[in-house]
């Protein structure tokens, strides 16, 4: 089992970890902060190196046999029991965190304003797009839509992650948002992110402290598709 550093801590940069079993595609290390995938938010990329300097690229993140594998480009691996020091392409996770928090007011302004539930979602750095219940949306409604999300930047909202016991999560209303329940039955332990005074979410991937580090939001699109389910594509501005 491989102890998830980025679970606690989104802006973990660097970690030192053993190998613990190398496959075709990777290695699997018993602690990391890369994160591996899900939830729309795209697995992580950077570097692991050896005592002796010796470079492993990581392009991606893959759960196989029940394990998180890093796969590492080309042909060499480094030998179990190895340590390494891993290293995340820090600009393009902190810029998909800013995403994933986006996507987080989006849905908690959406729900807040108008009880419409997701029914799908994807995001990769700077740019996201979900789907709601909407019957209609029109240019005015997603126009009011983006000054209410933008406004919630501007407050510059907290924002906590916790890992409670399932029961005691399934205490919070409204804690799954989605038009399913994506929660395994066997999870037990379920992290919850929270954007205090507007959002309570069960969620597994990476976000920023405060809602003020998301910078504008932009609503760059919008579409139908289907009779109650219409799309919301959302872009980041630069931040300095």
């Amino acid at each position: 089992m491989t102890d998830l550093l980025y679970q606690t801590d989104s802006y973990l940069r660097e970690f030192d970890a053993t190998v613990r079993h190398v496959r075709p595609e990777g290695v699997v290390l018993d602690r990391t902060a890369f994160y591996p995938g899900g939830g729309g938010q795209p697995a992580d990329t950077g570097m692991l190196t050896d005592a002796e300097g010796n470079p492993y690229r990581v392009v991606g993140m893959k759960r196989l046999d029940g394990h998180i594998v890093h796969l590492l480009e080309g042909e060499d691996r480094p030998a179990v029991g190895t340590q390494v020091h891993g290293i995340l392409d820090w600009e393009r996770r902190y810029l998909l965190m800013r995403t994933h928090t986006a996507m987080h007011i989006l849905c908690g302004v959406v729900w807040r304003e108008y009880g419409a539930k997701v029914t799908g979602g994807n995001m990769e750095p700077g740019r996201g797009r979900m789907d709601f219940e909407f019957e209609q949306l029109r240019k005015e409604l997603v126009q009011e839509i983006e000054a209410n999300i933008n406004a919630e930047v501007a407050a510059a909202r907290e924002v906590r992650v916790s890992i409670l016991p399932r029961e005691e999560a399934f205490q919070i209303p409204d804690l799954i948002r989605t038009k399913i329940n994506l929660l395994p039955p066997h999870i037990q332990q379920v992290r919850v992110v929270e954007i205090v005074g507007l959002d309570v979410q069960a969620d597994g991937g990476t976000h920023v402290a405060n809602t003020r580090e998301v910078g504008p939001i932009k609503i760059v699109g919008y579409k139908s598709k289907g009779r109650i389910n219409k799309r919301l594509m959302i872009a980041l501005e630069e931040t300095s």
